[in-house]
Parts: structure tokens; C-alpha cells; sequence
């Protein structure tokens, strides 16, 4: 036990160390803790439907005495943790992405570990973007395959390890995040088509940041760019955007009949509750004008915040990059002592000497909240 007692101390001599905060509740687009309401600049719940009272009603209204009103599915999709609503999300979902087919997973974690880990074997090989998520992380070393991370956003650098190494191995497969979660950064997926078709390699693309918010169908960057044709697999969640909880692949109905029988995060989880499945598609079946009218006012908030800071980006991302761990949760504290809710990014979550205050942008909130709190972060840096 001193090992571990000891490993805690470090972390906190480096602050470093972690809590699970005590919320109390979430109303509309605050956080209310230890009795005060604070401004939730920290949020994935990024079009703000999750405390939306009269949409929460409705679907209450109408599905409440429904039998899949049920809060377990108590088994695996391929038991008994299936019904016809599950289908019916995956084809939801399919159609949204223009893909032939759809699988739904627990989480976003469980989606990238899975898909990941059973699409590339020994004698394959993955070219992963360096800042993506743990998840991607951990998927390729759950695989059998190797891999190479080119530098974030590198390209001529991701060009060179496939000159290199491509010839190598049978299979191949580059993988980015579209918005990526800790930078807000847009990845450029048509140089990525480019070097996938040169190179004879499959392009998966984890669109969890940006489903909801990006494209005529909502179905993120991709979408946003037409590019959704040329991008052989999408991973996305719903517990983000949409509000609800689980994520997916879309992709062939080949590459999703492969997962269905090989992604060992599906085949041995307990699936979703049905009565998520239910919300999500109230969402997008019944709901999403009012979803696309969400995503319409958060790019008008995006647009003017990259305008009032003048960074040359526009996602809903917006990190404040402090580099010391001390310096970062001092400024953290005093925006949290001023009625804003912001928390302190640090290692490993991100690169060491990159601590940062990560602003995540909601619909709900306005264009005067977003420069009073990017005001009080100048003010603050200043005073530490």
C-alpha cells in the first residue's frame, strides 16, 4: 500500500492530482456546486439538450409507458440486449453518414478500443495522428499490428514514415480525430484521402467533437466538407452533442459484420439501456430541427469568439495553454471564485509543459459571457 500512497503524493507535489468534483446539480447551461451557480465553460454537452426541460418532457410524455422504457438491457447485443429500437439508431445513424451500415457501442472509449484493436492484425500496420485520443491510443496497443504516430497534423511527416514503412505490411490504416479534443484543432482530410488512395491505406476518422455541430447532416467535419464518400471508417459518440449516451462506427456493412464478430468491446459488454436508444432517436427522428437550430446558434457563437480572440480557428474548442501544472490550476480557481466553471487540463491527459483551461463553447451560451470570462482569463494570467 505505500506504493501506491507514495505515487499519490507525487502527483500532488506536481499538482497533479485528480478529484472527482461535487457537483450537485446541472440547470441549463450552469453547474451548481457547494450552492452556487457557476457558467459551464467545461462541458461536451455542447448544443445544451441535456437540461432542456420541455424536450425532456416531451419524450417523457410519449415513450414513458413504452416497454422499452427500461433503464438495462441485461445483456449483450448478440444475447438478448437487442430489440428492433437498436436497429433502428444504427440505421439512423447509417443514413446521416451516407454508410451502408452502423454498431453501436457503450461509450466512445469502448468504440475506438474496439474498432481499433480488431481491424488491424500481425502484419498490419496503423499511422496515428500524435495527439490522438487515449482511446485510438489504446486500441493499437491492444493490436497485434505496429504502428507509427506522425507529429500532430504533420503531413510531409506522415508521408515520410509511409515511404518508409508502408511497403511493409498487408493491411494499413491512418487514423486522426476530426476536432481534436484538447486543442480544438481541425484535422485536413483531404491531404488524408490524398495520402490514404497514394498509399493504398484505410482512413478512419473519429468524428466525436464535431457530430452534431458540422455538415447539412450534422455528421461533422466529413459531412462539412463533402468528404464523406472518401473516408473509409467514422467513429463518433452520442454522449457529447446528442446528449444521450453510447457511440458508433459506421462504415461498409463488410467492415461492421467484421466488428460485430470480432470487436471483443461489443461482443462481451452489456448494451446500451434501451431507453437511451429510445432518446436518441426522438433526437434525430422527431427533434432535429430543433437539434440543427442548436448547432446553427452554437457556429454563430464559435464564429464570434474566434473573431473577439483572432486565432484562426473555429471549433467549439478553445484551450487556454498555461504550460505549468501550479500556474494552471491557480488561474482554474480564480475564474471558479468569479461564477465561471472552468477546470485545469493536465499531463497525460495532455503534453507535459502544456497544462491548460480548456473553454468549451454551448449554444446556450451568449457572445457577452464567452468575452467576460476570456477577459478575466487575461486578467488572472496577469496576476499569477
Amino acid at each position: 500500500m505505500n506504493y501506491y500512497k507514495q505515487e499519490i503524493e507525487k502527483l500532488k507535489i506536481k499538482d497533479n492530482f485528480r478529484t472527482i468534483k461535487d457537483i450537485e446539480e446541472k440547470q441549463e447551461r450552469f453547474i451548481v456546486q457547494n450552492g452556487r451557480k457557476l457558467l459551464n465553460l467545461s462541458s461536451n454537452d455542447y448544443l445544451n439538450l441535456s437540461t432542456d426541460r420541455n424536450l425532456i418532457s416531451e419524450f417523457l410524455a410519449e415513450y414513458k409507458y413504452s416497454n422499452e422504457f427500461i433503464f438495462s438491457s441485461t445483456s449483450s447485443r448478440l444475447l438478448t440486449g437487442t430489440s428492433k429500437i437498436y436497429n433502428r439508431l444504427e440505421n439512423n445513424l447509417a443514413s446521416m453518414f451516407n454508410k451502408e451500415a452502423s454498431l453501436l457501442f457503450n461509450t466512445g472509449y469502448q468504440c475506438n478500443l474496439g474498432v481499433v484493436s480488431s481491424l488491424v492484425n500481425r502484419g498490419d500496420v496503423i499511422f496515428s495522428d500524435k495527439l490522438n485520443h487515449a482511446s485510438i491510443i489504446d486500441g493499437m496497443k491492444l493490436s497485434p499490428c505496429e504502428f507509427y504516430r506522425y507529429r500532430h497534423f504533420d503531413y510531409d511527416n506522415l508521408e515520410e514514415l509511409l515511404i518508409k514503412h508502408r511497403q511493409n505490411y498487408k493491411k494499413a490504416l491512418i487514423i486522426t480525430e476530426s476536432v481534436f479534443s484538447m486543442d480544438g484543432d481541425i484535422a485536413d482530410l483531404k491531404k488524408l484521402i490524398e495520402l490514404k488512395n497514394k498509399y493504398d491505406c484505410l482512413l478512419m476518422v473519429d468524428e466525436a467533437h464535431a457530430f452534431g455541430i458540422f455538415g447539412d447532416n450534422l455528421a461533422g467535419i466529413a459531412d462539412r466538407d463533402n468528404l464523406l464518400g472518401d473516408i473509409d471508417i467514422i467513429t463518433a459518440t452520442l454522449g457529447k452533442s446528442f446528449a444521450s449516451m453510447g457511440a458508433f462506427c459506421v462504415s461498409t456493412k463488410t467492415i461492421i459484420d467484421y466488428l460485430i464478430n470480432k470487436a471483443d468491446s461489443f461482443i462481451f459488454s452489456t448494451a446500451l439501456p434501451s431507453v437511451n436508444v429510445m432518446w436518441s432517436n426522438f433526437l434525430i427522428e422527431e427533434k432535429i430541427n430543433i437539434v440543427k437550430e442548436k448547432s446553427k446558434r452554437l457556429k454563430k457563437l464559435v464564429a464570434q469568439a474566434h473573431e473577439y480572440i483572432k486565432d484562426g480557428e473555429n471549433s467549439q474548442i478553445i484551450p487556454v495553454i498555461i504550460g505549468e501544472n501550479e500556474k494552471t490550476v491557480k488561474v482554474a480557481q480564480q475564474l471558479q471564485a468569479k461564477g465561471y466553471y472552468v477546470l485545469p487540463v493536465r499531463p497525460p491527459t495532455v503534453p507535459v509543459n502544456t497544462s491548460r483551461l480548456r473553454l468549451s463553447l454551448t449554444a446556450d451560451i451568449t457572445f457577452d459571457e464567452f468575452k467576460s470570462v476570456i477577459d478575466m482569463v487575461k486578467g488572472a494570467l496577469n496576476a499569477v
